[in-house]
């Protein structure tokens, strides 16, 4: 069909066949040309967040594109914001497949330029049109049958076979950042690295609590073995032995909690333990100091 009425298939020229050249900022509607303006910063904004929450929620038998020129008829042709369409080229030609989807962030002035655009994508077979009206903040869709845009719920959700993921419409009309939306999607999917990296994330944590677990178990070990050898604990005592997470430190203080008469012994080390430890034993004597004269033969050492 073509934008002027029924024609035969053989009549519409393939959807990459181009009448503006690619890369350019322009489409043909009706046989004119149409300055596609460069986006301002509401529009722009829009733009990117619509591109990444598409990618986000399309299936694995769909590309998404944006600004990608569609031959809709032999005097159109059109570059929704945001395409959606089969990854599989055309068995015919070689070429792409006609989106299924399209997208295109519309000012409210803009919105009857949108519905003639989607008119002629309706016919050429693009199942369905969305527009994204920014300054309302509402999404409308596309309806061949009354010729009107029709406004979609605001806490719905556009589910089609195209996306894997249904798209939530609120993340689509208001402007705020798209991240945790696209990650939702990304995680419905089973993206693989998101799968793997919540996998290892629950294993990490289930071995850190385990460590954990045991960790707090020696300490409290500790505690039990000074009280049932009636070693007095003070609360800054008890406090730093249920502190300690160091397996090793631990293991130490259990050994030395059997025998010790004071608990100010299981910090008794040849060295600090982690930098908190008292340092006691015998001290290292210093160079000046250790070394004695040796006496005469016959008399006495002196210093």
């Amino acid at each position: 069909m073509s934008s002027s009425g029924p024609v035969a298939d053989t009549e519409l020229p393939d959807i990459n066949d181009r009448l503006v050249e690619p890369e350019t900022p322009y489409e043909i509607c009706d046989g004119e040309i149409v300055h596609v303006s460069p986006a301002d910063p509401p529009h722009g904004k829009r733009h990117s967040q619509l591109c990444a929450l598409i990618e986000a929620h399309t299936g694995p038998e769909f590309e998404s594109a944006a600004d990608l020129l569609t031959r809709t008829s032999r005097s159109d042709d059109i570059a929704p914001d945001v395409s959606v369409f089969p990854a599989a080229p055309d068995l015919a030609t070689g070429g792409r497949q006609l989106e299924h989807l399209a997208f295109e962030i519309v000012s409210t002035g803009s919105l009857r330029h949108a519905g003639e655009n989607a008119a002629k994508l309706a016919r050429r077979g693009v199942r369905r049109v969305f527009a994204i009206d920014i300054k309302r903040s509402r999404a409308l869709e596309w309806s061949a049958k009354t010729g009107a845009w029709r406004e979609l719920d605001p806490t719905g959700h556009i589910a089609d076979p195209a996306l894997e993921v249904p798209l939530p419409i609120a993340a689509v009309i208001h402007n705020a950042r798209a991240d945790d939306t696209v990650a939702r999607a990304l995680l419905a999917k089973r993206n693989p690295v998101l799968v793997q990296d919540r996998a290892q994330g629950k294993a990490e944590g289930r071995a850190e609590g385990r460590a954990e677990g045991r960790a707090e178990g020696r300490a409290e070990a500790v505690i039990v073995l000074l009280i049932a050898r009636g070693v007095a604990i003070d609360r800054a005592t008890r406090a730093r032995i249920l502190a300690e997470r160091n397996a090793q430190r631990l293991g130490r203080w259990i050994v030395r909690a059997a025998s010790c008469t004071q608990a100010a012994e299981l910090f008794v080390d040849g060295r600090r333990a982690g930098g908190t430890g008292a340092v006691t034993g015998r001290p290292r004597a210093t160079a000046a100091g250790s070394k004695r004269r040796r006496a005469p033969r016959g008399g006495r050492r002196t210093r």
